[in-house]
């Protein structure tokens, strides 16, 4: 993967979670409702900032194979 093509595969990862932890859409997970024990919201931020987290790492260690070959 070129490195333009990274930066922006991370750009496009950042702006995803802005869009996904910022108020009117975790307004619609602002439910009075409990999975698993843990409010809906509090598990829609982890479960989005988890996503986040994997999809950088997914870029990164795409670019550093390519790099390699």
């Amino acid at each position: 993967m070129k490195e333009g093509l990274k930066k922006q595969y991370l750009w496009a990862v950042f702006f995803l979670g802005m869009f996904l932890l910022n108020y009117p859409v975790l307004s619609i997970y602002d439910i009075p409702e409990i999975w698993l024990g843990i409010p809906v919201l509090y598990l829609l931020v982890f479960a989005f900032w988890f996503l986040m987290i994997l999809l950088t790492y997914w870029v990164i260690k795409k670019t550093d194979q390519d790099k390699r070959v």
